[in-house]
């Protein structure tokens, strides 16, 4: 038993008897070439290995190459010898190892459970052998085959499939150094090895890339070594499985020396392949092939200019039932009226869209509308406006209470004359039995003022914890424009006495509520108290000068934002300001952001990005001079529009971070600590991020369930990974991360990157423009797509929902050990 799945073996579970067999067929040589002053040596080890009590065995042949590298060939025999002999009784593998040819026929190959290709390089099997050991697979069989294994049978499309890729032509590079990132955590070959596992070893650049086509399990990271011409780049697969033509196949491109073999990790590698391939554990083969996926859109386009279907998308919530409630902005169609003059009552005015998509009955219903300020779209800074119904939660009690909450801007709530509006976070009853919202039950949590002369950056996402504790993304209220689109912090810009490009004033500033993530506990009666652990208490320095509300501040535009229940971590991302390279005067470029929070503090913006990466402070009289570089472990707000703290908290690392270059731009830094922020000097510490065009969709973190009976629920593989996404589906990322657990509080880096642009599809027919993404209850994913155009639904805005189809991990419990069939 492994990972709690039972395996049945024939006639019940029995210990294994491991023997090794040195020759087979006619006392054909186990290793061709061997001294003979080894030979002893191997049949003392076969008839120990015989000593061993057993019943019930598992078969493993080893087949090598007549012409094979020996010392590496025997280092790979011994140790595979020492797996399968040393392992616990139930785990044992019975090996035996040959370089003859002539045991691929029926009759002996069904006697295994797997057959392993150890340098077995060239064309090693004539016209009857193959196609004897295509029967042998095709009847259930494993295969494993090591490093240059793939080069065996070349010019056989079925071997290059049991292989999953060929090598790129030429001689196998030398050894080097580098850092292999384990991705798979479930998989018994990966398990149990560490999420970044340096070493030594051949690294081999494929002709083609079978990501997405097999499964792969770890990648050796690029950016750690040399890869020489033909480099894959940042995904670059080195050992993999697939269920193949019947049977399985396990492949690995390590085992390239013959110190590989000594390696206490790479045996752990080496023994979980071989349990697999062999039946002896259980594992999920096709959690990431793109085929097993199928992503489907639920929603067709409205009926002419009604939003009967979908608003302008912008957000989503899940109820414990598979309901899926949705959100639209404030933007109508885009033929619908659009009011830009202020002295016109209708300024803005928009819909604010609930709808309800069932999968029981595949229906919509357009749940409700609310008036928002924010249908105010397209044009210049000053004419657009991104506030509208900007978040959506469902209570955890939602099927019972019915209760919604809505993170929105009132159209009644607008200041014409100093162009200042209310946001709220409001309590809404929608009827669970008509899916029908009740305007009228608005209960009002949380108010606080927004400026809307000035485009942009509302934030919106919300999300419970464990505790029913609420979380509320605001964004910073704060011009994209007036700073040359490095830190928003030109304290000069301001209507009516309010400073719309200050960031200071807002994310930066303990006293405001936006550019934060708030957390709140909602009471029953329509009210919120506060949590313990907040960054503030409300009382500093004597009271006035914080919001006790503020769990996080220093984030820019966290449009989306997920808390997950498990570890009650809190996952963000956020949009940078519009720079496209860093400037050696003023800072770091447009940084897109994403972090995990878990516990109360201070991200950094408008003063620090990234890594704690300082922008130039400036101020008046000149704001166009700079002055001295920010402080990010010790934080002073200086501004004028500032009615908080001065002595603020210190900025945190994020996680992810990147820009029009790619992705956790770095630069080599002075004695202060100050970056040099030369574009030749910039070192991007991961790979698989590409810039440009840029704006963080944060995504969940997938759990998945054991006990759910569903047949589309994404594979244990996801487990426990976070899903990054960009709006944008060109070179930016849609991607499922692995951190460490021991670093990821500290701003660590992810360890692993898994590509999702197949599975979640991008590109022409896919989900071009995600705006948000979440798992439901049957663990199948929702995804809603903008659309094509700006501040408006279109006929591509829709509702998708994205399955898995590959079944469950194999061998099955009805395949028996040791039984191949004919």
């Amino acid at each position: 038993m492994r990972g709690g799945r039972t395996m049945r073996h024939r006639r019940g579970v029995h210990a294994l008897a491991a023997t090794v067999i040195m020759s087979l067929l006619g006392g054909a040589p186990a290793l061709t070439g061997q001294a003979g002053a080894q030979e002893p040596k191997q049949a003392q080890q076969a008839q120990q290995a015989q000593e061993v009590p057993g019943g019930e065995d598992a078969r493993m042949l080893v087949f090598h190459g007549k012409d094979a590298p020996r010392e590496r060939t025997e280092a790979a025999v011994s140790a595979i010898l020492k797996i399968g002999n040393d392992a616990p009784a139930a785990e044992r593998i019975r090996v035996d190892v040959t370089s003859d040819p002539g045991v691929f026929n029926q009759r002996e190959l069904q006697q295994y459970n797997a057959v392993t290709f150890l340098s077995a390089e060239g064309d090693l099997l004539n016209s009857d052998q193959t196609r004897a050991f295509k029967r042998y697979v095709r009847a259930g069989g494993g295969f494993l085959g090591l490093h240059d294994a793939a080069r065996a049978q070349p010019g056989d499309e079925w071997f290059t499939g049991l292989f999953g890729a060929r090598p790129e032509e030429g001689a196998a590079p030398a050894a080097q150094k580098a850092v292999v990132e384990v991705g798979d955590r479930t998989h018994p070959a990966t398990e149990d090895l560490p999420l970044e596992w340096s070493r030594k070893d051949s690294w081999t650049n494929w002709q083609k890339n079978p990501s997405g086509e097999v499964h792969t399990v770890a990648r050796v990271r690029e950016s750690s070594y040399s890869p020489g011409e033909g480099a894959e780049g940042w995904d670059h697969p080195v050992s993999w499985c697939r269920d193949y033509d019947g049977g399985r196949s396990f492949y690995s491109g390590m085992g390239g020396t013959a110190s590989t073999f000594t390696e206490n990790n790479f045996r752990k590698h080496l023994r979980g392949a071989m349990l697999w391939t062999t039946r002896l554990a259980r594992a999920d083969c096709q959690a990431t092939i793109t085929a097993n996926y199928a992503a489907e859109r639920v929603t067709q386009p409205n009926t002419g200019d009604q939003l009967d279907q979908i608003g302008e998308p912008h957000g989503l919530d899940i109820a414990d039932d598979g309901r899926v409630v949705y959100i639209g902005r404030g933007g109508g169609m885009p033929n619908a009226p659009v009011v830009t003059d202020w002295n016109d009552p209708k300024i803005g005015l928009g819909p604010g869209t609930v709808h309800v998509y069932d999968p029981e009955t595949k229906k919509v219903t357009q749940a409700g509308t609310l008036d928002v300020f924010g249908n105010k779209g397209g044009g210049e800074e000053l004419v657009k406006n991104e506030e509208g119904l900007l978040g959506i939660a469902l209570d955890p009690d939602f099927l019972d209470n019915g209760w919604v909450y809505l993170h929105w801007t009132p159209h009644s709530g607008i200041d014409r004359t100093a162009h200042m509006a209310e946001r709220r976070v409001s309590r809404f009853t929608l009827d669970p039995a008509t899916n029908k919202l009740d305007v009228a039950s608005e209960k009002t949590l949380l108010k606080w003022p927004v400026q809307i002369h000035s485009c942009c950056h509302a934030g919106g996402g919300m999300d419970w914890d464990s505790k029913g504790n609420l979380y509320i993304a605001t964004g910073d209220n704060n011009s994209s424009q007036f700073s040359g689109g490095y830190s928003g912090n030109n304290p000069e810009p301001q209507f009516a006495g309010t400073s719309f490009a200050d960031a200071r004033r807002t994310a930066g500033n303990t006293n405001n509520l936006n550019g934060k993530i708030l957390r709140i506990h909602p009471e029953s009666d329509g009210t919120y108290t506060v949590p313990e652990g907040n960054l503030f208490t409300g009382e500093e320095e004597g009271g006035g000068k914080t919001r006790e509300e503020i769990y996080v501040m220093g984030v820019r535009n966290p449009a989306r934002i997920f808390v997950d229940k498990k570890t009650d971590w809190l996952y963000a991302g956020w949009v940078g300001p519009d720079a496209g390279e860093p400037s050696t005067t003023w800072g770091p470029a447009k940084y897109d952001t994403f972090a995990v929070m878990t516990k109360a503090g201070n991200q950094g913006w408008p003063y620090c990005m990234g890594n704690k990466q300082p922008y130039r402070d400036r101020n008046l009289p000149d704001p166009s001079k700079p002055l001295g570089w920010y402080d990010c472990d010790h934080l002073k707000n200086e501004s004028p529009n500032n009615d908080g703290l001065v002595n603020i908290p210190p900025a945190r690392n994020n996680n992810i971070w990147y820009s029009p270059q790619g992705g956790a731009p770095d630069f080599p830094r002075d004695a202060n600590g100050v970056p040099s922020y030369k574009l030749d000097e910039q070192t991007l510490r991961l790979p698989w991020l590409k810039g440009g065009g840029q704006a963080t969709m944060n995504g969940p973190v997938y759990r998945y369930s054991e006990k759910s009976d569903s047949d589309v629920k994404w594979p244990a593989y996801w487990d426990g990974k976070w899903f990054v996404g960009d709006f944008y589906d060109g070179d930016q990322p849609r991607h499922g991360v692995v951190l460490d657990p021991g670093n990821a509080a500290s701003g660590g880096l992810p360890v692993h990157a898994e590509s999702l642009d197949k599975i979640v599809p991008a590109g022409e027919g896919g989900i071009r423009n995600l705006m948000d993404w979440r798992f439901a209850p049957d663990g199948s994913l929702y995804a809603l797509d903008y659309g094509r155009g700006f501040f408006n639904a279109d006929a591509a805005s829709a509702l998708w929902r994205v399955t898995y189809k590959g079944g469950p991990p194999t061998p099955l419990p009805k395949d028996y050990l040791g039984e191949q069939g004919s």
